[in-house]
């Protein structure tokens, strides 16, 4: 995966994305993106967003998870997975429980607002619908969701989830 600069045809804003391992946009980042860069966030904020993003799917990716089946357990291991040093995130070596995270808790906030974000767009712009997938949504949001859902993480945008790590 990698995040790549774009400029906008028109007034050539600059903006970015998310590529996958097909060199193809990952469709609900970009179209995530797309909005920021829309609502005139900093270049900064969406550059930070999209790598956030980025390393979000890469975890998804590790776990065999599509990001519609995420739920509140596999935020609190992607935390633990952003602290691994990158060959421990892949799984090419073990890692010691005595090992230094590798990431601060500000950019661990960071990561999880960004996320956050994401589920709440995706709650907001496609109600009632899977992102993807065009169907109508039956579970009730207050009892966990749908898997497929994107809302089902909606609930963890509020305080509690992005409580202070440090």
């Amino acid at each position: 995966m990698l995040v790549q600069a774009v400029v906008l045809p028109g007034p050539g804003t600059r903006s970015w994305t998310v590529l996958g391992d097909d060199d193809m946009p990952v469709g609900p980042v970009e179209r995530f993106l797309a909005y920021l860069t829309d609502i005139e966030r900093s270049p900064n904020t969406v550059k930070a967003y999209a790598h956030d993003l980025k390393d979000f799917w890469e975890f998804l990716g590790c776990r065999g998870l599509d990001w519609r089946e995420a739920r509140l357990e596999d935020i609190g291991e992607f935390i633990a997975w952003l602290r691994l040093p990158p060959p421990g995130r892949a799984g090419v070596v073990a890692v010691l429980p005595s090992a230094v995270p590798q990431v601060s808790a500000a950019t661990v906030n960071r990561k999880l607002a960004a996320v956050s974000a994401f589920y709440a767009h995706q709650a907001v712009s496609r109600p009632g619908r899977h992102a993807e997938g065009g169907q109508e949504a039956a579970a009730d949001p207050d009892r966990g969701g749908d898997a497929g859902d994107p809302g089902c993480l909606h609930p963890v945008a509020g305080p509690v989830f992005l409580r202070r790590l440090a």
